[in-house]
């Protein structure tokens, strides 16, 4: 019996990148072409749409202000409605996710066209990471970590 090798050529679909800020987390996947049928779970994809946990993400981000900060890498790259965006984001709270997904969208439009799109994120400071995190809980504090223990007033 003769081992049959199968050699497919996998064509990629999608650019991958993870954004992260504090605790949240931010997967993103970069369609530049979008097929015909296309769905996330049920959900149907078109040209130019960005889908958060199966959420468009004006209705996952609501508000005029977070529209603007998910979509400033997209403008400052000339890339609106080139692409289609699936994110998938967990952790944290509403402002780390959101920082997650814009740091996400710039590391994959990074990768995407490198040339192209590198040197103007960067110099904007998108495909810097946000390094501030949660201070640890410090022994001998009365619970959280800068707080000191109540002194008896007797």
């Amino acid at each position: 019996m003769a081992a049959v090798k199968k050699t497919t050529e996998a064509k990629k679909e999608y650019t991958f990148a993870v954004g992260r800020r504090r605790e949240a987390v931010a997967r993103v996947r970069l369609y530049e072409f979008v097929k015909d049928g296309l769905t996330w779970e049920d959900l149907p994809i078109k040209k130019g749409d960005i889908l958060v946990n199966k959420k468009a993400i004006s209705e996952y981000f609501g508000g005029e202000v977070n529209r603007f900060r998910y979509t400033e890498p997209l403008r400052v790259a000339n890339a609106q409605n080139k692409y289609t965006i699936t994110i998938s984001v967990a952790g944290g709270g509403p402002s780390g996710q959101l920082d997650a997904v814009v740091a996400g969208i710039s590391n994959a439009l990074a990768k995407a066209d490198a040339e192209n799109f590198r040197p103007i994120l960067k110099e904007k400071g998108f495909l810097t990471r946000d390094a501030r995190i949660r201070e640890r809980r410090m022994v001998g504090t009365g619970g959280k970590s800068r707080r000191k223990k109540q002194s008896p007033k007797r």
